[in-house]
C-alpha cells in the first residue's frame, strides 16, 4: 500500500467548472513529488485538496489506507509552505518558527531546542532575534520551510514558494530544499509552473494541463519518453522543436527536403500514409553538418544568441523555424545558410490528430 493514494479525485465548484479531472497518483514514503503545469492547469487545486484547504467533489484521498477525505487540516498531519511565505511580521524568526509548537502545548525547553537545530539546518542561527522585514526574501523562505519541518509531519505540501525569489535565490533554495528533504525524509508534494525546478528537484513529476494529468514519471522519462506534444514541449529549454507536416508517399516535406520514414515507422509506414503526424526534435540534439544515420536539413540562420556555455541559433526552414542549441564555438553567422542533421535515435514522431507520440 501506497503511502499516500489518490483515486479518481475530482474538484467541480458551485458554478459549475471542473477544475480537476479524475487525479490518480500514489505516493511513497518519502518521495520527492512535483506537480508542474501552465497557470490554471490545476496543479495547486489538487495540492490543496490534499491538505485539506479545498473540498474533494469525488474521489478517494488514502493516507497510509486510512481514507482522510472528511478530516480537516491539523488531523491530516500535514505542513504547507505557501507562496507568500506567510509569517508573522510582528514576531521574530524565533517566535514564527516556535509558534505551531507553541499551539501544540510542546515544553519551552524541547522547543528552545528544535528551534535551534531546525535554525542550524536553514542557516538561520544568526538571524533568530530579527523580525521578518530585516531578511531578506530568500531568508524569510526559509524561516516558512523551518516553521513546516520543525513539527516534524510525515507530508510537506510547498506551493511555488520560490516564485518570489530572484533568479540566484532560486538555485540556492532549489539545492536547500533538496537537501532539506533528503535530511528530514518527510514525503514532500511540490507545486510549480517552472519545469526546470521540477526536473532539479524531484524523484517522480506529474504534468498537468487543464485539470488532466498528462504523464506521470521520473525527469528522465519525461525527458526522453514523453507521451504527446504537450509533454515533449513542456519539458526541456529551450522547447523541443516541432514540424507539422503530412505523410506522402512514405515521407515527409520538412524544409523543401524528403525525408524517408521508414526508419521510425518500419513495417507499418503504410499505415500512415496521407495522415498528418508532427515531426519533433530537441535543439540540442542538431548536429552542425552532415551525419550518418541522421536526417539531413538546411535552412536560414535568423538570429543566435550566445548563452556561454552553447548557444541558440535560430533557424527558417522555408515556413518551418526551429531552435538548435550548438557548441559557441561553432556559431554560425546570423544570415547564413547551415546545413544541420538530426540522428535518427533523437527524433519523435506524434500522430498529427491526437498529438500522442507514435511507437511503433
Amino acid at each position: 500500500m501506497a503511502y499516500i493514494t489518490l483515486t479518481d479525485i475530482n474538484k467541480i465548484y458551485p458554478n459549475g467548472f471542473h477544475a480537476v479531472h479524475n487525479f490518480n497518483l500514489e505516493i511513497e514514503k518519502g518521495e520527492f513529488i512535483v506537480f508542474v503545469g501552465p497557470s490554471g492547469c490545476g496543479k495547486s487545486t489538487t495540492l490543496r485538496m490534499i491538505a485539506g484547504l479545498e473540498d474533494i467533489s469525488k474521489g478517494d484521498f488514502l493516507i497510509n489506507g486510512k481514507r482522510v477525505n472528511e478530516l480537516g487540516p491539523r488531523e491530516r498531519e500535514v505542513a504547507m509552505v505557501f507562496q507568500s511565505y506567510a509569517l508573522y511580521p510582528q514576531m521574530t524568526v524565533f517566535d514564527n518558527l516556535a509558534f505551531g509548537l507553541e499551539l501544540q502545548g510542546v515544553d519551552e525547553d524541547v522547543i528552545e531546542q528544535r528551534v535551534e537545530k531546525t535554525a542550524k539546518i536553514l542557516g538561520l542561527t544568526d538571524y533568530l532575534d530579527r523580525l521578518p522585514r530585516a531578511l531578506s526574501g530568500g531568508q524569510r523562505q526559509r524561516v516558512a520551510v523551518g516553521r513546516a519541518i520543525i513539527r516534524k509531519v510525515g507530508i510537506f505540501l510547498m506551493d511555488e514558494p520560490l516564485s518570489n525569489l530572484d533568479a540566484k535565490q532560486r538555485v540556492t533554495m532549489r539545492s536547500e530544499i533538496t537537501q532539506i528533504h533528503r535530511e528530514t525524509g518527510a514525503t514532500t508534494i511540490y507545486v510549480t509552473h517552472d519545469q526546470t525546478e521540477a526536473m532539479t528537484m524531484a524523484d517522480r513529476i506529474v504534468v498537468m494541463k487543464e485539470g488532466y494529468v498528462q504523464q506521470v514519471g521520473t525527469p528522465y522519462d519525461l525527458y526522453f519518453n514523453p507521451v504527446n506534444v504537450f509533454v515533449a514541449g513542456f519539458i526541456g529549454e529551450p522547447p523541443m522543436n516541432f514540424i507539422r507536416t503530412v505523410v506522402k508517399e512514405g515521407a515527409v516535406r520538412i524544409g523543401g527536403k524528403e525525408i524517408d520514414l521508414s526508419f521510425k515507422l518500419g513495417e507499418h509506414l503504410a499505415e500512415w500514409e496521407g495522415r498528418p503526424v508532427v515531426f519533433g526534435f530537441r535543439p540540442e540534439a542538431a548536429i552542425l553538418g552532415e551525419a550518418e544515420d541522421a536526417c539531413v536539413l538546411g535552412g536560414s540562420v535568423e538570429l543566435t544568441e550566445m548563452l556561454g556555455d552553447n548557444s541558440n541559433v535560430y533557424v527558417t526552414m522555408k515556413e518551418d523555424r526551429v531552435i538548435l542549441k550548438v557548441d559557441p564555438h561553432d556559431t554560425p553567422e546570423t544570415d547564413s545558410d547551415i546545413t544541420f542533421s538530426i540522428p535518427h535515435k533523437s527524433i519523435y514522431l506524434f500522430d498529427g490528430e491526437t498529438e500522442n507520440v507514435i511507437n511503433v
